[in-house]
C-alpha cells in the first residue's frame, strides 16, 4: 500500500516496543522465584539463544523481578505525542 504513510511518517519520533516477562503465583516463595530468574537468565545468555533472538530482530535484557517492578518500559511513552496529534481512541 504505497499511498498509506507509515506510523513513523505520520508521527515522527513515535517509538514502540514490546517486552515479555514471566509471571508466577502471588505467594510463590522468594527462593523459588530467585532460582527461576537465575535459570531463565542463564538460558537467555546462551549463545545459541542470543544468536537466534538477534536473528529475529529482538534484544534480550536479562533482569530480575525487582528490575521489572522498577521498569519504565511498561509505562506509556507516546501519550503526549498522541495528544499533540489529537489522536483519540475510538
Amino acid at each position: 500500500m504505497p499511498d498509506i504513510r507509515t506510523l513513523g511518517e505520520f508521527q515522527p519520533g513515535f517509538e514502540a516496543s514490546a517486552w515479555v516477562a514471566i509471571g508466577a503465583p502471588k505467594n510463590m516463595p522468594v527462593n523459588i522465584i530467585d532460582k527461576l530468574n537465575m535459570e531463565i537468565n542463564a538460558g537467555l545468555a546462551d549463545p545459541k539463544i542470543a544468536a537466534r533472538t538477534a536473528e529475529l530482530g529482538a534484544t534480550v535484557f536479562v533482569s530480575s523481578p525487582a528490575d521489572l517492578d522498577n521498569s519504565s518500559s511498561s509505562k506509556p511513552r507516546n501519550g503526549p505525542r498522541f495528544r499533540a496529534a489529537n489522536i483519540k481512541v475510538e
